[in-house]
């Protein structure tokens, strides 16, 4: 059972150390350290202190937007911290996994996230039908099988399947599609 904590700043021009002293003061066993966007997708020592991780660990962060990018994304690192049966602490605003009321400030959060989700995705469906409704929204521009009769036209001329597929820039599985669309 070990105290593994998460440091990252942005930028390559600002600093770890404030919060370096803080997960040292907080009694950090280890301490993964990162220079990268918080946006960034790919973040390495992120990755590596969740592979790291053991049960009974706890992960320690000095700031929750430290960690993560998004709501959704902190609850994506929670649900692997949990599925470990590893703690998570965040020091600024005293959130504790361990106890139940930091487990109630988390479900809060998970709520809030979902709510916020739902409420995107209403929005987004409320403009797609207003669109629809004016005449502007006609939805997604086909791909493959518009591209039926190349398809067709290439296959006769005795190229791959394969072939056809990287000459158009679609999928093997579409190539297929429309072959045995045009047997049928």
């Amino acid at each position: 059972m070990a105290n593994i904590g998460y440091a990252r700043v942005s930028t390559e021009g600002q600093e770890l150390t404030a919060q370096l002293e803080q997960l040292n003061g907080a009694g950090v066993d280890k301490i993964f350290k990162e220079k990268a966007s918080g946006v960034k997708q790919d973040r390495p020592q992120l990755a590596a202190m969740l592979e790291h991780l053991r049960e009974g660990d706890t992960v320690i962060i000095c700031k929750l937007d430290r960690i993560a990018r998004s709501t959704k994304h902190l609850l994506e690192i929670v649900e692997t911290l949990e599925a470990k049966k590893v703690s998570f602490k965040v020091l600024n605003i005293n959130l504790d996994t361990s106890t139940p009321t930091g487990k109630l400030m988390l479900s809060m959060l998970a709520a809030i996230g979902q709510f916020e989700r739902e409420m995107m995705l209403e929005r987004q469906r409320e403009g797609i039908r207003i669109a629809k409704d004016e005449g502007r929204y006609k939805g997604r521009k086909a791909t493959a099988r518009a591209l039926s009769e190349q398809v067709l036209e290439l296959l006769a001329q005795g190229k791959t399947k394969q072939a056809v597929a990287d000459e158009l820039k679609i999928g093997v599985a579409s190539v297929y599609r429309i072959a045995k669309a045009a047997k049928a």
